[in-house]
């Protein structure tokens, strides 16, 4: 039996329908939520309500699940807890459960945003100019490196919480004096992308690229898009995995700025728009269970219907007895 722990599913109906699908006589899926309102637990074969993650025993409560469901593989939908998986990925193993994760100096580096920024520079990576510092982003505006209009985020955040752009010097002193957290980010005026990889827990290759085209965004996560292929994109995105020694899946933003492509952001998880890509035949649950049952999976870079557009619409479900 194959088990699959989804931690934090909230309103991920269609992760957690996918991976049920996919193992429908091979295992169970088990899914939790720290509310029962949270719409994806009902999806699963099982669930369970579990503290926030913030609170004390939350780290026990899931690996005494992992271990009484006899959990094979478990991963996390939201940003803050892959690092709790990383951190403990020890415990985890030893409770029978792979954490689907990359390791942890890997995850932090993506949760911090200017600490990407230089990494990205450290490969060459082509990425917007960022500054940690209004000091600093006013000393190079003043050398003609970069000029408004520029973005505001926190360094450490995540669904695009507090981003704001900004077009004068008077609004970034006052973002950043009541939130001394933020940098400041070069707008980057070209069309966004967003691709979802998955790099082959045994192997290490990255065995799969689905990229779409960004049309519509929406409280941070992409509304409307269509999937395109490109051969010189599959490639960057493989070397920049290998690069940064990733596991798992990752969800990464780009920018085409005239023949180059630029990186904005990584997230070590499923990105929001994965239905799209497992609507377009790139089935990464599958991928997953094969690694957890000691397969390794052959690449199929590319392998997808390109000219596919996803529309997000709003949904409900109806529940009795909560």
């Amino acid at each position: 039996m194959t088990n699959i722990l989804i931690l934090s599913a909230g309103t991920r109906d269609k992760v957690v329908q996918y991976f049920k699908k996919e193992l429908a006589g091979r295992g169970k899926v088990v899914a939790t939520d720290c509310s029962p309102l949270a719409p994806a637990i009902y999806e699963a074969d099982e669930y369970a309500i579990v503290p926030r993650i913030t609170e004390e025993g939350y780290l026990d409560t899931i690996l005494s699940l992992c271990k009484e469901k006899e959990i094979s593989g478990v991963f996390s939908l939201i940003d803050p807890e892959l690092s709790l998986l990383a951190a403990h990925r020890d415990e985890f193993l030893a409770a029978g459960a792979v954490p689907i994760v990359p390791d942890a100096e890997a995850v932090e580096l993506c949760f911090d945003k200017f600490r990407m920024y230089e990494k990205l520079v450290e490969l060459g990576v082509p990425a917007g100019k960022c500054y940690r510092t209004p000091e600093a982003f006013f000393a190079a505006q003043e050398r003609g490196e970069i000029d408004y209009p520029v973005f505001l985020k926190p360094v450490c955040g995540s669904a695009s919480l507090n981003i704001s752009k900004v077009s004068c010097r008077e609004e970034v002193e006052l973002f950043c004096r009541e939130n001394p957290d933020l940098m400041i980010q070069e707008f980057l005026d070209g069309p966004e992308y967003g691709a979802d990889l998955y790099v082959d827990l045994i192997s290490g290759e990255t065995v799969s690229v689905f990229v779409k085209q960004k049309l519509k965004m929406r409280a941070g996560e992409t509304d409307k898009a269509v999937s395109v292929k490109d051969e010189e994109l599959f490639a960057f995105l493989e070397d920049f995995a290998r690069n940064m020694g990733f596991r798992g899946m990752i969800d990464v933003d780009l920018f085409r700025i005239g023949e180059r492509w630029y990186v904005s952001e990584v997230n070590p998880r499923f990105g929001g728009g994965y239905p799209h890509a497992y609507a377009c035949g790139v089935n990464v649950p599958v991928m997953v269970i094969n690694n957890l049952e000691g397969r390794k999976n052959e690449p199929c870079i590319g392998a997808y219907r390109a000219g596919v557009v996803m529309m997000k619409y709003s949904e409900i479900m109806i529940r009795e007895g909560i």
